[in-house]
Formats: structure tokens, sequence, C-alpha cells
């Protein structure tokens, strides 16, 4: 009678047996068949030969004292071999691939290295051994070139047949005994991995429900599921649905929510993993001593309620059903598309080296996260396992409820505490947008829950203390950002006493480097071209120019009302504008003119409700540059100019003098000629960005990032889009203004802007910045570039470098300046304001917006050259 033995997708398959009994005649046929790959199948002759050059030494032709060193030799060379087939099999086990070892394996001390190297990996171990008659085996070998001789088959026969009994207890997942004729009958398959599904048409993954199945039922709606004549929920595009765990307990409707998976799971509609609860219930289910608290009660107390209604029998093979449906829910999911495998679904957390595998640890891990030991209160401390994410595919997990799902590291909680009150969210993909419905009542009536826990410390002070040794931020885009101790101590004192109330300080935006190198024309210190040669560089082929307001940087958070304030910065206003350093942009009483005239006219134009949102955060220039430097201005742009004129007209007017009187001081002339020159050209810079203003008139704003509303940031849209979206503003309030810019992705278009910037630039105005067009930029090794650089005209130049920097002999030294720590705090800075603006959508506490805004501002107070 034929079998059918099955191998697995991945882990270690040993072949067993004496010399001649076939094994590796069954791997060539595995080959040809196509079961297995070449490169699957590793042996103990073929390291043999590659750690030695040899894989048998014929004693037979040696004297009795030369077999003894060539035996040795063989016994060391086959230790040798068998410790580098162990790294190698180690190495394809945690990569998730399947070895199969052609060897004898005749001893259980043999195996027993194969087997701790499959539990290590988390992978399975099977053993297929062949059992074939000593007499076959003798045959065989003496038709070899090289046979083992009589003695050494019988030996192995021996020791073979003494082991045999003990392969079943070893720890192999499976042990296939084959005599000669079943081995003849067997087929072989190969098994796909059960934890790798297909994406499909698409997924939506569902958040913890906890029971809250009224509140399922919407958000499927939302989705876009209809029910259909059998009853189950399905999707128009033939999207499926993926459960995170938790579906059941705290909540209302656990037993409606088991129903549902039941059924949609049985018919290929829906996935669900394994959650701390599930297994929970699932151990009460089978008789354990188990307590069930913390909602879990629930459970038992609706499976009473069950009973009574459909009795004792239907309630106990429903039990069996449940029991065995939460059992055998798997750790991990990873999802494929193209054959690539991009996302993973979880309950508490996964390790990357789990991903895709199941064993008794992974299963802990993803039912209850990194855990470190507990607080005094009972519960968990968790570890923030997913900053360790390296291996590129999205992580989706429940299980520690946050008010807004939490991006970090390319994974995503979408637990948003449905049954305490919060929220029911799906994120879908390969759309990569959340979509949810809020609670209808807290079920939980939990005080001490994560969720109230949170809302009542979010506008909590952080602790300084955390902060003043130095710490870390982890970001999305960068990884992680060390702050040194010496910076932090100065910008908590900046923050402290001089800045905007932390509660509204939410974005800091990032410093700007020039191009990496200087200009290659003779006059020109920074030109357009090295700036579109960087980007090119960096794989950019398209690019956005915007003229560069002569003005201050400023940030405007600006509420819809009041009361829309409370929710996102803890007190009821309706905005705050402020410096790139934190600093109230003006004194209280303009700042509340200028944010009352801003809300009237977004008002008027129907802009909050237009866009759904509670807020809008903009980075801009406020102008002009007199508002904020008129200090700087006065005591010192002024006051050189008119030095440096006075002084240079007077020396102008001696020398001309002296040549008058015969003496040769031509080049003097010229020289102080050219210096003249520079001055006004100096003076008239400075000038130009500098007007009077009474009160908000003369006053003009240029938004050019629209940063965030309700719910959602802008750093996914391109550049362009800001520009149009600063073109609308400029459109609803008199105080805004349009930002000129220009797109760059040939040569045609390069030269046109190089044009527009000379133009602007000679007219004196400071120049132009230049951008990728996408918001957040990467290289060919997924590194982010820099997401903008500016480049500076001749005129201006005056005013940072000095009057005379055009000078050949200045020119030369400045073009050796060193921007590269310039760049590297641009990069950073803006991995931080990113991170900072994502946490205050997300509603998270004030101390994880406000380690960002530390951060930042903690980098400024480094030493760079600040011309730059």
């Amino acid at each position: 009678m034929s079998q059918q033995i099955a191998l697995p997708h991945a882990g270690i398959v040993l072949l067993v047996g004496p010399s001649n009994s076939g094994k590796t005649t069954l791997l060539n046929q595995l080959v040809e068949r196509e079961v297995l790959l070449r490169s699957e199948i590793v042996s103990s002759d073929q390291f043999r030969v590659l750690v030695s050059d040899m894989d048998y030494i014929d004693l037979k032709k040696h004297s009795k004292d030369e077999q003894e060193v060539l035996y040795a030799k063989y016994q060391q060379i086959s230790q040798s071999a068998f410790e580098a087939m162990s790294v190698l099999i180690n190495t394809r086990c945690a990569l998730g691939k399947l070895t199969v070892v052609d060897a004898t394996h005749l001893w259980p001390e043999d195996r027993k290295n194969y087997i701790i190297l499959a539990s290590k990996n988390h992978v399975s171990a099977m053993a297929i051994v062949l059992d074939l008659p000593e007499k076959i085996l003798l045959d065989r070998d003496a038709q070899r070139e090289l046979p083992r001789g009589r003695n050494r088959i019988k030996q192995q026969v021996r020791n073979f047949k003494n082991n045999l009994h003990s392969l079943k207890t070893e720890g192999f997942s499976t042990v296939n005994i084959l005599n000669e004729r079943q081995l003849e009958q067997s087929t072989f398959i190969r098994l796909s991995n059960p934890l790798v599904k297909e994406a499909g048409a698409g997924l939506d993954f569902i958040g913890d429900i906890h029971g809250c199945y009224d509140e399922f039922l919407e958000l499927l709606d939302k989705l876009g599921y209809n029910q259909n004549e059998e009853g189950l929920y399905v999707h128009p595009e033939g999207r499926k649905l993926v459960s995170v765990g938790d579906i059941l307990g705290r909540g209302p409707k656990s037993i409606a929510c088991i129903k549902f998976f039941q059924e949609h799971v049985e018919q290929d509609l829906a996935y669900m993993v394994d959650s701390n609860h599930g297994w929970k219930i699932a151990r009460w289910l089978s008789g354990r001593k188990v307590e069930l608290t913390h909602g879990d009660e629930k459970v038992a107390a609706e499976f009473e309620h069950y009973e009574h209604n459909q009795g004792k029998e239907a309630t106990d093979r429903f039990k069996e059903q449940v029991k065995n449906f939460l059992l055998a829910a798997p750790s991990n999911l990873v999802f494929s598309k193209n054959g690539v495998e991009g996302i993973v679904a979880t309950h508490a957390g996964i390790r990357d080296t789990y991903i895709g595998k199941q064993s008794n640890r992974i299963s802990d891990f993803c039912r209850y996260g990194d855990t470190d030991g507990v607080y005094d209160d009972g519960k968990p401390i968790r570890k923030d396992w997913f900053v360790e994410h390296q291996s590129g595919e999205i992580i989706v997990w429940g299980h520690d409820p946050n008010p807004q799902p939490l991006v970090v590291n390319n994974t995503i909680n979408i637990d948003q505490g449905v049954v305490s009150g919060g929220r029911l969210t799906a994120y879908r993909y390969p759309k990569k947008v959340f979509v949810w419905v809020e609670a209808h009542k807290d079920y939980a009536e939990d005080p001490e829950s994560l969720l109230q826990k949170w809302k009542k410390e979010r506008f909590s002070p952080p602790n300084i203390q955390s902060f003043l040794s130095g710490y870390s931020v982890n970001t999305e885009d960068y990884g992680e950002i060390r702050i040194k101790e010496e910076y932090v101590k100065s910008s908590i004192e900046e923050v402290s006493h001089y800045t905007v109330p932390i509660e509204e300080l939410v974005y800091i935006p990032p410093t700007m480097s020039p191009a990496p190198e200087p200009s290659s024309l003779q006059d020109y210190l920074e030109h357009p071209k090295e700036a579109f040669d960087y980007y090119r560089d960096q794989n950019v082929t398209k690019m956005v120019v915007e003229k560069k307001h002569m003005g201050s940087r400023a940030i405007l958070l600006l509420f819809k009302d009041e009361e829309s304030a409370v929710n996102y910065v803890g007190s009821p206003t309706l905005g705050t504008i402020y410096t790139r350093t934190g600093r109230t942009f003006f004194d209280q009483a303009m700042t509340q003119m200028i944010v009352r005239q801003l809300n009237a006219d977004l008002k008027s134009a129907d802009y909050f409700a237009k866009h759904k949102t509670d807020f809008v955060l903009l980075d801009a220039e406020v102008l002009p540059w007199n508002l904020k430097a008129k200090e700087l201005i006065s005591a010192q742009y002024a006051h050189v100019s008119e030095v440096a004129l006075m002084d240079r007209r007077k020396i102008l007017e001696k020398l001309e003098q002296a040549q008058e009187k015969g003496w040769d001081v031509s080049s003097w002339i010229e020289e102080f000629k050219l210096k003249l020159g520079n001055a006004k050209v100096f003076r008239e810079v400075f000038q130009k960005y500098c007007w009077d203003t009474q009160g908000i008139e003369g006053i003009k704003i240029a938004p050019f990032h629209v940063l965030a509303q309700s719910e959602q940031t802008f750093f996914d849209q391109s550049h362009i889009w800001h520009m149009e979206q600063n073109r609308e503003l400029a459109k609803l309030s008199d105080l805004f203004i349009e930002t000129e810019f220009k797109v760059v992705m040939d040569e045609a278009s390069e030269q046109e802007a190089i044009r527009w910037w000379q133009e602007i630039t000679e007219d004196g105005h400071e120049g132009f910045v230049v951008k990728p067009e996408t918001y957040i930029a990467r290289n060919n090794k997924g590194r982010i570039i820099q997401p903008a650089i500016k480049v500076r005209g001749r005129k201006y130049l005056h005013i940072i470098y000095g009057i005379d920097y055009l000078q050949p002999e200045n020119l030369t030294r400045l073009k050796n300046r060193n921007v590269s720590r310039k760049q590297r705090h641009a990069l950073m800075e803006f991995a931080l304001g990113i991170e900072g603006v994502k946490r205050f959508v997300r509603t998270e506490s004030v101390a994880r917006i406000h380690e960002c805004v530390l951060a930042t501002l903690a980098l400024e107070a480094e030493p760079v050259d600040p011309r730059l």
C-alpha cells in the first residue's frame, strides 16, 4: 500500500540509515522530480571534501600503523566537516529554509545536535529512516568503486538496529521508518508554509474587538462589506479580513464575535491570529484551572446564557469547537503579493527572526509581547520590541491600546481601545489607510485601563530627569537619534523660560543646508547647478524650486475653535505662532489679533468644515524681516553699512586727490571703487526686506508646508501639492501670500530655473530652495536625503559672509567650507520634526511629542557654522 510523505517547507530532514541504504539515490530522485532543490541537500561526504579535499580514505592499502594514523585523520576531518555543516544548517534554519542532511546518523548523539538546531531556530526536525536488509547493503557495497567493507557495514547495521527504538522519543516532529518495499511505494511531496498566505485583492486588518460586535459590524459596513444570502460578509473587491486577535473578552458580545470568525475563517473569507485573551479562554474551555478576571468573566457568563437557551449538549459541542478554533490560531500570518512577503499580522509583537515560524516560544512572544517583569500593580513592563524591526515587512499588531494608530519603524499598532471607549480600527492593505468607528460606550469601565490612564496623564509634564543625562529618540525615517547630555541641558533651560507652552510646541522646523559642493563658477559661492546635481546623484529626477522669502521662519497652529483645541493642547485657544526656536513670534496682543483674523478668514471660507479638521499646522515665513530682526538690523547691518560707506567714500576721495597730485594709486582706486560698490550692495540687500508695519497692516505670511490637520499628516504629498495648498490659502486671507515656484525635470526646465534664480537674486532677493518632488525622498539604499537645499544669491551672501566676501582670496577660502555636519543635523531634525507631528496628530502624550521637539532644539545647540 502506497503512502505519502510530506517534507516540511522549512527545517531539517535527517536521512538515517547505514551506508548503501539508498539515501543519496533517494535525494537525487527527489531533485529530478523537483520535490527538492539541489541546494537544499547537504551531505557529510560533501563537507569532507570542502574541508579536506577528500571524502573517503581507503585504509586497506596501508599498514596497521599507517591505518591508525589515517583513521585518526579521517575522524578529525569528519568532526570538522560536521561542525561546518552545523554552521550552514543553522544559517539556513534562521532564514526559514529547508535542509536535508545526507549522512548515516546512526547514534542518538549524532542526531541530537540537529534537533537542538531546529528548536533554536523554531523550525521542525524530521527523520526519514531507511531500514533495508543487511544482505542488500552488503551486495551494494561490493559494487561500489570504493567499498566501505563488510565489517564496517555489519557494524553500522548493528548500531542502527540497536538505536532504532529511540528515534521516536528523541524530539523529531515526524519519524518515517521505511523498508525496501515501503520506500518503493512512497510518494514524497513538499508542504508550503501554512503561515504564508496570498494578499489577493487586498486585506483589512482589524484591531482588538474584545466582544464589541456592534462596533465591528459598523466598521464592516464602513469598509464596504456586504452580507450575502448565507449570512457571510463579503467584499465586492474580494478583500479579506485579518483579525490581530483578542476578538473576545471584556466586551458584551464575545460569542457573536467568535461565531463570526469561525464561519468566515472556515469559508476562507477571514484570518485570525492567536492572542492572550484567546489563549486564556481556550485553556479555560479545555478544563484548565484558569481564573477569568479583567473582563474575561463576561465570556463565562455568555456561555452560561448560551447553555440556558441551547441546552448543555449543544453548548458542550460549541465549546469544543471554540476551543479547537482558538487553539488552532497561528501566532503570526505573513501575506505576500507578487511573491514578496510584504505584511505580517500578529497580536502583541514579533521579532524579525520569528516571522513566518511557529513554536511555543514564538507563540508566547506573539501573545504577550516583549515583557520585562511587572510593575507594583502586577501589570507587565512592556519593552519596545518594534525598534529592533529591520526585515522590511509591515507588521500590524494590537494588544497595547493607543488612542491613535501607532506607526513606528514599519510597525502599526491598531488597538485603539474600543472596549474602553476608544475606537475600533482597520488598516487597509495595500491602500495603507486607516478606517475606524467610535465605541458606543466604555464597556470595560476600568479606570486603570491603559487608554483611560493615557487620557488622564496625556498632558502631564514630561519627566525632566529622563532627559538630563542625554537620551535617544526612535524615529520612523532616520532610526535612533542620540542627543548628548551637554546640549539637552541648555535646551531644557530654553524651553523652561522662553518658549511657548510645551503643549503648543509641537514642531521645530529643521535647519537647511547649502549644497554639499560649492559652485564651480569662479565668481559664485553658491549656484543652483550644484543643488540639482546633488539630487540627481541621489536618483531624484523631478525637483521643485521655491522662491525664498526674506522673512523669519514661523510655525502656525490654528484651531477651528477654542473647544477643539482642548483635545490637542489641553486648554482653550484659537492658536499660536512661534519661531523656529520655539519662542512666541509676536507679543500676546499681536498674536491674538493675527490668530483671530486668520480664524475668521478660514471660517468664512469654510476651510475647517471642507477639510473635516479641527486644526491646521503650517510651516511658514513671516514678512517683513525686520519684524524679528529689528535689533540685528539696527545694531549690526545698518551700523556696518553706514560706517563702511562713509569709510570707503572717504578713502576713495583721498586716493583720487593723491592721483591728481601725480601719485600712482590707480590700482588702489579700482580696489576701493569695488569695495564701495560692495558696501552699497550690502545696504541695498538688507533694506529690501524691511518695511514699516502698523498693527496687522503690512504683515505677510507665506505658508509653504501644510504639515497636518486632524488625524492626518501630509508628508506623503509632493511639494507641488504643498505649493498648491499655499496658493489656495493665499486666496482665503489677505494675511497669506503665495510663493512662486517652478518644477525642474529636464535640461530645459533646469536652465529656465537657473535664469529665474539669476534674475531674482540680481534684483536683491535671497534666492530659492531646491526640494525633491516627494516630501520624504530616499536614495537607492533607502536612506533619506536632504529635504531641501538653499541656494542664495551673490548679493544676498554679502550680509552672510561679509561685505567683501567675493574678493578672490576670500572666496577661495570660503569654498573650502565643510557642510557635512550641517547636512547631518538637517536630516536628523527633519526626521524628528516629522516624528513629532505624527505623534501630535495621533494625540500622543505631551512627553512623547516633547522629546522630539527638545531633541531638535538640542541639535540646534551643537556648534555649527551659523553662516551655512
